[in-house]
């Protein structure tokens, strides 16, 4: 009898309002803050900042990319992730299934983050607030377009 496979990792996303994902998967992709990073079973425990962008899930057989196992798409504004040895907790300000995400929203995120950036003078903290804003707002609509173009 073959024994279960334990390569598998714990992963959960939340937010303040709900739990989006709570099962085992054989890899997740983060967007961290200073880039993006990969966690698979028994990666260095870790803390670190999220930045915006997508959090992939693979789930399933099949290795590091879950290749044989299906894809779980979620995209993040902002938050922070543990990782230890055998989990993966996620813990976003904010979290949504790519079809979740309104697209015109989104937009008019961006345009009013393009409008801080011009707006920002000489203040180093409006350009970060600017730069904070404009990169949700291109994430979201980066992760929306991705899922149309998959249908």
């Amino acid at each position: 009898m073959a024994e279960p496979t334990t390569d598998q990792l714990r992963v959960r996303l939340v937010t303040p309002e709900r739990t989006l994902f709570e099962a085992d998967a054989s890899a997740v992709e983060l967007p961290a803050k200073n880039g993006y990073m990969e966690v698979l079973y028994g990666h260095a425990p870790l803390m670190a900042e999220l930045g915006a962008g997508d959090v992939t899930i693979h789930e399933g057989p099949g290795g590091e990319k879950g290749e044989g196992g299906t894809l779980q798409r979620y995209n993040v504004s902002w938050g922070f992730v543990e990782v230890l040895g055998d989990r993966v907790t996620i813990l976003a300000s904010d979290a949504l299934k790519p079809e979740e995400i309104d697209v015109p929203r989104a937009e008019q995120q961006l345009e009013r983050g393009e409008k801080m950036w011009k707006e920002a003078g000489e203040s180093e903290e409006a350009y970060d607030e600017a730069l904070s804003v404009i990169s949700e707002a291109e994430a979201k609509i980066s992760s929306a377009s991705e899922t149309t173009k998959a249908h």
